[in-house]
């Protein structure tokens, strides 16, 4: 019998009555097994799945400027061994010499340290941070919102589903933020002593590159159009790329974050020590940890040779050549150049750099929805 005490004024059980007027949709007042929510497990897996919430404006704030603090994060603790790995990939003759060699990344870095000191090792950050910090919170703002759409129920959290929604994520990011990428590439690429590296003499080298003489009012608005044309040099192998990268990363995590919260491994992975499958509930700092870098190592191998296409087209009009080749004519010049082993140069600091890099994203973004109360 239901005690007077929790029986509303419309008859029904008080809980009920909660449930009922709450902001939860009916079509998630279950949890995955059937129970109803009054079980704190339904709680916690309507709570996951409330696409209403995640939909209103404070929660893609709130998620943006978590996504955004954790790519600056992210990327400050390894911006040194960006700027070695983009000069390697980029066939730098003054590092060529370095490049697959077993302490090459530290006689690189030692060499710039040696010629412009600690900021040498950061040339190029501030245009980083500059980029990525809407980059990482524009990918993470609409993996959350895709993801909401296409996995709404517990039993469409499928590999299919997830992979698009990171890769839909990443693309979208990298459409909105790439000139500052390129920008940032050309930055970390300059070495020569007798000139300092600047943000705006950059600029206008983009903008002026190749850009065909004057000659009437249609030439002037080519010469506009292929200077802006410039700052999305890469940019097809770069979507390419996005594709593999991000939906796998977004992939991996979620699937490590499957296993981790298993029964088996729960008691020593998620923070409260259960078996749930609810996404808010944290998981330890080393199981966090773990998971974004195993997210952060598959997907780099399974989008690096694009990578490696993608800085060398970027930086094609510093090159004494001042070509622009297609992505096709790149990859067969790395081929003739170096074979299949130059599609992967580089890829050894890339691993030293992906893993803490994507660790440290996830957590920080992870743990900052808790302080921001998402």
């Amino acid at each position: 019998m239901i005690p007077a005490s929790s029986i509303s004024s419309s008859g029904m059980p008080a809980s009920k009555t909660s449930v009922r007027n709450s902001n939860i949709s009916p079509t998630l007042l279950e949890s995955s097994n059937g129970d109803d929510v009054g079980h704190p497990e339904g709680l916690r897996v309507a709570k996951a799945y409330d696409v209403e919430r995640t939909h209103s404006s404070d929660y893609i704030l709130r998620s943006g400027f978590a996504g955004g603090l954790a790519g600056c994060a992210a990327k400050s603790i390894i911006a040194p061994l960006d700027r070695v790995k983009i000069l390697f990939q980029t066939s730098s003759p003054e590092f060529a010499k370095y490049s697959g060699t077993r302490m090459g990344v530290w006689r690189a870095a030692h060499q710039i340290y040696s010629q412009n000191g600690v900021l040498g090792l950061f040339q190029g950050h501030s245009a980083t941070l500059l980029r990525i910090f809407p980059y990482a919170a524009i990918k993470f703002v609409v993996y959350e919102q895709i993801r909401s759409v296409l996995i709404s129920r517990p039993e469409q959290e499928t590999n299919v589903r997830r992979v698009l929604s990171g890769s839909l994520a990443g693309v979208t990011s990298v459409f909105f933020t790439y000139p500052l990428e390129l920008i940032r590439v050309r930055l970390a690429y300059e070495t020569r002593k007798d000139q300092r590296a600047s943000f705006v003499r950059i600029c206008k080298q983009i903008l002026n590159e190749g850009k065909p003489a004057p000659s009437s009012s249609g030439g002037r608005w080519i010469r506009n159009w292929r200077g802006l044309h410039n700052f999305y040099r890469g940019f097809s192998p770069t979507l390419l790329g996005m594709l593999p990268y991000a939906g796998v990363s977004f992939w991996t995590h979620d699937t490590i974050h499957d296993i981790f919260r298993s029964q088996l491994l729960a008691p020593y992975a998620v923070a409260d020590g259960s078996s749930s499958s609810d996404r808010h509930v944290p998981l330890t700092v080393w199981a966090q940890l773990t998971a974004g870098g195993l997210a952060g190592m598959v997907s780099q191998t399974a989008s690096y040779p694009l990578e490696v296409v993608r800085r060398r087209m970027q930086v094609g009009g510093t090159l004494k050549e001042k070509k622009f080749p297609g992505i096709w004519s790149t990859a067969r010049v790395i081929w003739l150049e170096h074979g299949f082993r130059g599609f992967f140069v580089g890829l050894t600091i890339g691993y030293i750099k992906v893993i803490p890099m994507v660790s440290c994203s996830f957590f920080v973004y992870e743990r900052m929805k808790i302080v921001l109360g998402i």
